[in-house]
């Protein structure tokens, strides 16, 4: 018997986990599956909702009692580099960026293994092995790239290090940075940040117009960076608006500030992903 996909995407909730950037807190996600002839136009039109891609599912945080988790994107047209951004890029001016089809390496894992050691040695990606981290990266049913960033040659011919990593996707109106990794022991170059600038540039030169980071938590040390980047917008209310005062959102760890589940998923637009 022959059986097709659902018309519609079904979405999903998570069971209740402990939240990763609030402690005390438990989070939920809403998720969907990403396949089939639309998953593009599932991927772009989700992305611009607040959903985000791991392997083949799109997912949202939708927990119980909080809506902290925002999801972040930069205006390229409008980013204005500062003072320490600008000395940042000239740190790591020695770093050379090539950008392949999604596949995995064992010089990628082992510095994904470094860096979860050292700087994300309790999250929920600290026991992944090599065949995970595969999946990770080349189990994608979009248009994605790995980006990777070498140290410059020492001597010609000699093996350039592997300083930095970016599974990136591309979508019709930007980069959407699905998970970056990088040397942990160069703490001072603040690699975190230059990936993100360098992404901008690339953006720029392409002419797409956002770099879509991920999820900014307000009163979270580890999402805090995000703040830093000028013409950062967040997704708040079904709709995209301008972060203002990052201290104007804190109150987005209220219970009552929650919507049912099924409310969430009744806006959700979906594309139209008929052929012709």
């Amino acid at each position: 018997m022959r059986h097709s996909l659902p018309l519609a995407p079904q979405f999903y909730v998570t069971a209740p986990q402990p939240c990763p950037y609030l402690d005390g807190r438990a989070e939920r996600k809403l998720f969907t599956a990403l396949q089939g002839e639309g998953a593009e136009k599932l991927n772009n039109s989700l992305s611009r909702q607040g959903f985000r891609r791991s392997q083949n599912v799109l997912y949202r945080p939708s927990c119980a009692d909080c809506t902290a988790c925002l999801s972040a994107r930069i205006r390229v047209g409008d980013f204005t580099q500062s003072r320490s951004q600008r000395r940042i890029l000239k740190r790591n001016a020695d770093l050379r960026r090539t950008a392949t089809s999604p596949w995995a390496t064992e010089e990628q894992y082992a510095l994904f293994r470094r860096y979860l050691d050292l700087r994300h040695a309790d999250g929920g990606m600290a026991d992944m092995d090599i065949f995970e981290f595969a999946a990770m990266i080349e189990e994608t049913p979009v248009k994605s790239r790995v980006i990777e960033y070498r140290e410059s040659a020492a001597t010609p011919g000699s093996i350039r290090a592997l300083i930095a990593t970016c599974l990136t996707d591309v979508l019709d109106d930007g980069l959407s940075m699905v998970y970056s990794f990088y040397e942990p022991d160069r703490i001072k170059d603040s690699l975190g940040t230059y990936l993100i600038l360098d992404h901008i540039e690339i953006a720029r030169r392409i002419g797409l117009p956002y770099v879509y980071l991920g999820y900014w938590v307000p009163g979270s040390r580890k999402m805090g960076y995000k703040a830093n980047f000028a013409a950062l917008e967040i997704f708040k209310g079904g709709e995209w608006m301008s972060i203002g005062n990052p201290e104007d959102h804190a109150g987005e760890t209220h219970p009552l500030c929650v919507d049912p589940i099924a409310d969430q998923v009744a806006r959700i637009q979906l594309p139209d992903t008929r052929s012709g």
